[in-house]
């Protein structure tokens, strides 16, 4: 009787199966739901047999099972991702335009090739998985968008949540007009300063009278080039410098510290929506709301702009303890940098201005960098409070190498 009525599946039929179920299956799925592969798997088995009744199909456990197995892999869209985000030793996933997917492992400065030529279905699967969470679409209109990848505790790569930005090909240009799509992974638990110690990011002693300095409520900004670990040292110094119990109020974009504290509020800038009059909210605007909020400190992930950096030092010069980090390759660079931000992007014209408020708003400079292979702090120096001919005076308390830190003679 079941022959009479149902028919054997052959491949066309898979085809229109795999099809319809992709269609029923997309809608409504969030990126956590993405990444839950057994509940997708039980979802997608369900699916598949329901179609199969409805289409009067008959097919075995096994076809259904690979039916389901290619259903998860079509809707997650993160096939050739997955194995990367069960793995804890990931700090950088790169696709690149020319079609490779590479990676960047923890506290190192190489990349490593882990598969090349990935077909153009399957990168378009991945962006359109990305950009589930935050509902935007990459194309020639909003050629780059960036997204957020939530923290999954099931994922040991995602337990602290990802950074993604993603550039159309418009922009990104390569023979196979594929995207570039640029994942960064967060640390997976706070940082301390036990972690930075073991990485001999600088010697024990070091650290520990860097905690201190921060106990007394000094201002810290910590300067470096890309992937040199800025915001990893800040967010150990941070953890271990600021006693518990302290009411802590963090700007970031996007949102990447992790405290080991119970009193934290974030604010996370954000950008205007596309096509909105929604204004964009931008770190100023969070340094602004801060100090109406009565923080005991201030932590801004990263000072890239003149506006941003005046509302930050005004605000530490009122007698708000604050640290941030901010991208240059030496505290003269930094200090030459903020200088130009400050007139560029505020109504200060004058950069002797400028300087002096860098100078009254900021205590000490961390520098961090590349030796070798290996991230280390290069340098700190403190700041004198008063220009001197019209620069500002900055003295040595560490180089790397120094197996102590001198105290600090300003504060």
């Amino acid at each position: 009787m079941l022959d009479t009525f149902y028919r054997t599946i052959n491949e066309d039929e898979s085809h229109k199966v795999l099809e319809e179920g992709a269609s029923r299956m997309s809608d409504g799925l969030t990126f956590r739901d993405l990444v839950d592969l057994d509940r997708l798997n039980s979802t997608a088995r369900g699916i598949i047999q329901k179609v199969l009744n409805e289409k009067r199909i008959d097919a075995d456990i096994d076809t259904i099972a690979n039916l389901a197995q290619k259903l998860v892999a079509r809707v997650s869209g993160l096939e050739f991702l997955m194995p990367l985000f069960k793995r804890d030793d990931i700090s950088n996933i790169f696709i690149n335009p020319d079609g490779t997917l590479r990676i960047q492992k923890k506290g190192m400065k190489t990349f490593e090739i882990v598969r090349e030529k990935i077909a153009a279905q399957e990168v378009d699967r991945v962006v359109e998985a990305l950009l589930r969470t935050s509902g935007r679409a990459l194309s020639e209109a909003t050629p780059t968008v960036d997204a957020k990848l939530p923290r999954i505790e099931t994922l040991p790569g995602l337990m602290g949540g990802a950074r993604v930005k993603l550039i159309h090909p418009v922009i990104a240009t390569g023979k196979y007009d594929l995207p570039s799509i640029s994942i960064r992974l967060y640390q997976t638990a706070p940082v301390t300063p036990d972690d930075i110690i073991g990485w001999k990011v600088a010697p024990e002693i070091v650290i520990k009278k860097l905690l201190e300095v921060i106990g007394k409520k000094a201002r810290l900004l910590v300067l470096g080039g890309t992937n040199t670990g800025k915001t990893t040292l800040l967010s150990a110094l941070c953890n271990g410098g600021i006693y518990k119990g302290a009411r802590i109020v963090k700007i970031e974009d996007p949102e990447e510290i992790w405290l080991d504290h119970d009193h934290v509020v974030t604010l996370e800038a954000r950008p205007a929506p596309p096509g909105s009059s929604v204004p964009p909210y931008t770190i100023r605007d969070g340094v602004d709301d801060a100090m109406r909020m009565s923080p005991d400190w201030l932590i801004v992930g990263e000072v890239r702009t003149g506006d941003a950096a005046l509302t930050l030092f005004r605000a530490q010069m009122s007698d708000h303890p604050g640290l941030s980090t901010f991208h240059a390759e030496t505290p003269e660079f930094a200090i030459y940098r903020v200088g130009n931000l400050l007139i560029s992007d505020t109504q200060e014209t004058d950069m002797r201005n400028a300087k002096s408020t860098f100078a009254m708003a900021v205590d000490v400079l961390i520098q961090v960098g590349w030796s070798g292979k290996e991230r280390r702090i290069m340098s700190i120096w403190e700041v004198e409070k008063m220009l001197v001919d019209n620069e500002v005076v900055i003295h040595p308390l560490y180089r790397l190498g120094d197996e102590d830190m001198k105290p600090m003679t300003v504060r």
